[in-house]
């Protein structure tokens, strides 16, 4: 039997909020022609293929709600466009990416469906469609598919283009407290918030990071000339220019001592314990190449800790610990490294690993350390020795609820003196339980842009939220890092109505940004005068670090092309339905699924926020209950049924009565000004003013306020009027 193959006839990257959900989404237009009569259940073999190359789809509750619910639709019988959504996911799933949304709905076509489904990227998600309809086809066909070649793809295109870990988590973060962000490159510098609302990080740097004080922490001999000056306890010590100078120094402050570089991160080039002018001298040399210059410090004795401070608090608190193998009489250093510490499945090279390979070719401080045993890399250790190797390992065990109160206390000292909101301190102690002059610890160094997975990901230990900590640093309280945002769509009068809405905020005091059919404005100046109803546009507005509101125009084909240009709206506005008919491009044929379309709006009201909606088109007021916050409704006659209903339970109404502009909150009124009294062109479209006038009232802007606005928004700022 010969059938047709799946054929993916459009695919389309929602950007932001669209029919599907709040998310971006992959929307594919998916043609399984003769597939359409051959549903899973009649495919000899498909079910068995299908779950042995990915058995993790039995995790996929689907429709259903519970675990095994897909597989139970594949056994019943279920149509190809559907299998493929999950097959899409499920390879998401399985390149790192975790995600569970997705959706297939059948068009009025017969054989052609709508495939939706989340992608955190892209390119990731693009590719999973790929590989996914080739995988549904060979499982359908009975030939070969290379699922673990697949998933490495993705893998690599995730790591490629997605963010870090790190970057990651403060997202995810920042979406369970309902904060909005925007990417603002191809690396991992994310605005968090909206307009002048917005902070900015680039992984575990933040716009409140001091450039001064970055330049501080570099510089290891100003930060503990600082910190000593401060009254916080740091090793003796001097920088030096050569190896014999190193030895003087060294012995000035009494050995043991540690040779570091001056100006090097994560502990590269840093030589503890030296006793001896040749183990000085060697280290000297190599702590010159990772750095500018070098240190010789007293030696502190004890373990290295890194206890992670934000605005004013210790966070999190990890402690390195020495890594050593232990001889079995045939092995040499090098193979029981790869065999008792390489082949640890938290060891990678990956940012996802708590522990890092170790690998002796890079790490100097593991030859000297040899070299001070009188060992070599191919030297065969006895069986029962133990072999040191790096006296202060990865800093990825978990200690946080042992910090000492006073030892948190003397690490936010540090991280205040330097300038830093965000810092990662060093500290060698021999037990972070007690306070350091109980044992002699102290700061080593304090780090800018610290590294957060230890924290996220330790080796040992309980994984701390640290992307919570610094939302409530820069959002403090209830703050989500919004501006006022207007939605406006629907089928009339919606470029009218955005830009008599921008103009109320305008004069209400507001810096206020404005994307519609008639360009892009800042207050009153037309930027470009291009058609800006696009999500590119959109972005551009909430990004703009001085902008206090934004107003939108949205209509239906930006929706279905492109997706809303913010996540949520302060108030969404929606005119009426309209005709289908200039849709069907897009499958949208019937009213049903136009509504579909423009409720979009609505869902993405905020809690908080209004849906200002037509009282005098039917559809339009069934959405009233899709809104998660509260609705006005404006209409033309005050004797409306949908507006007394409203008015009855206490809802916000604004109507005409008797040619005036009237608002009523349940029974009680207040005239704002009679129609007629408004220049011609506003006269001749009640609706839109009426709108308007509901949207400001939902923007708690004032009666006069409006009043003035309406009548000086005139000719020469409605050109298209």
């Amino acid at each position: 039997m010969t059938r047709k193959n799946i054929q993916l006839l459009r695919v389309t990257h929602l950007k932001g909020p669209n029919i599907w959900t709040y998310r971006p989404v992959i929307e594919a237009w998916v043609d399984i022609g003769e597939l359409e009569d051959f549903p899973s259940n009649t495919l000899p073999g498909f079910y068995e293929r299908l779950t042995a190359w990915l058995p993790g789809l039995i995790e996929h509750r689907c429709g259903v709600g519970e675990r095994g619910g897909f597989l139970l639709r594949l056994r019943e019988g279920t149509w190809a466009g559907h299998i493929l959504e999950h097959v899409a996911i499920e390879l998401q799933n399985l390149s790192g990416m975790q995600l569970g949304f997705g959706k297939a709905r059948q068009t009025s076509q017969r054989g052609i469906y709508k495939v939706a489904f989340r992608t955190r990227q892209e390119e990731v998600g693009r590719a999973a469609l790929e590989s996914a309809r080739d995988l549904v086809m060979a499982a359908i066909e009975d030939t070969p598919f290379n699922v673990d070649l697949a998933v490495a793809r993705l893998r690599e295109l995730r790591e490629r283009w997605y963010l870090g870990p790190s970057t990651e988590h403060i997202v995810a973060a920042a979406i369970d407290r309902q904060i909005p962000h925007i990417r603002l490159n191809e690396g991992n510098l994310v605005q968090l918030g909206y307009g002048a609302a917005q902070h900015r990080i680039w992984t575990a740097e933040t716009d409140l990071t001091s450039a001064i004080a970055e330049g501080i922490a570099r510089d290891k001999t100003l930060t503990k000339t600082l910190l000593k000056t401060c009254g916080v306890p740091v090793p003796e010590g001097e920088e030096v220019e050569s190896p014999e100078q190193a030895w003087e120094v060294a012995q000035e402050i009494g050995l043991p001592v540690t040779v570091k570089p001056t100006d090097a991160n994560h502990g590269r080039g840093v030589f503890t314990d030296l006793r001896d002018r040749k183990d000085i001298e060697q280290a000297y040399q190599a702590a010159d190449k990772e750095g500018n210059g070098v240190l010789v410090e007293r030696f502190v004795k004890g373990e290295a800790h890194r206890l992670l401070v934000v605005g004013s608090q210790v966070v999190a608190a990890t402690r390195g610990k020495m890594q050593t193998v232990v001889g079995d009489g045939q092995s040499s250093v090098l193979q029981l490294i790869d065999l008792q510490i390489n082949s640890d499945p938290r060891c990678g090279e990956e940012e996802e690993f708590p522990l890092e390979p170790l690998v002796l070719d890079k790490e100097p401080i593991v030859q000297l350390e040899l070299a001070r045993q009188g060992l070599s890399a191919q030297a065969i250790v006895p069986a029962g020795q133990t072999v040191l190797l790096k006296r202060n390992g990865d800093l990825a065990y978990d200690e946080t609820d042992l910090v000492h109160p006073k030892v948190a206390e003397v690490a936010a000292l540090a991280a205040r003196v330097v300038g830093l909101d965000i810092a990662g301190i060093d500290m060698v102690v021999q037990d972070i339980s007690r306070p350091l002059p109980e044992q002699q610890g102290a700061i080593i160094e304090v780090n800018a842009g610290p590294g957060l997975l230890m924290h996220l990901k330790p080796a040992e230990g309980e994984p701390r939220n640290v992307g919570k900590a610094i939302m409530e640093h820069l959002f403090p309280g209830q703050d989500q890092g919004r501006i006022p945002v207007v939605g406006v769509t629907g089928s009339g009068n919606t470029t009218r109505i955005a830009r008599l809405v921008a103009w109320l905020l305008h004069i209400s005091g507001k810096q206020v940004g404005l994307a519609c059919h008639d360009g892009f404005f800042l207050n009153e100046r037309q930027v470009d005068a291009s058609n800006a109803m696009n999500w590119e546009t959109g972005q551009r507005l909430l990004i703009n670090r001085s902008l206090q509101a934004a107003v939108f125009e949205n209509d239906s084909r930006m929706i279905l092309s492109e997706g809303l240009a913010y996540d949520r709206c302060t108030v969404g506005v929606v005119t009426g339905l309209g005709d289908p008919s200039e849709l069907q491009e897009f499958y949208i044929d019937d009213p049903d699924r136009l509504f579909t379309v423009l409720r979009t709006q609505v869902d993405v009201v905020l809690p908080w926020g209004v849906a200002v909606l037509n009282a005098d088109d039917p559809k339009v007021v069934e959405m009233a209950e899709l809104s998660d916050g509260e609705v006005i409704f404006y209409g033309l006659q005050a004797d409306s049924a949908d507006l007394l209903s409203h008015a009855s339970t206490g809802g916000r109404t604004v109507f005409l009565r008797d040619g005036q502009i009237t608002l009523a909150k349940g029974k009680e009124e207040s005239i704002l000004m009679p129609l007629h009294s408004l220049k011609p062109s506003k006269v001749a479209q009640p609706q839109m003013v009426l709108a308007a006038v509901a949207t400001a009232w939902a923007l708690d802007i004032p009666l006069e306020l409006m009043g003035a606005g309406l009548r000086t928004f005139d000719a020469k700022q409605e050109p298209n009027f």
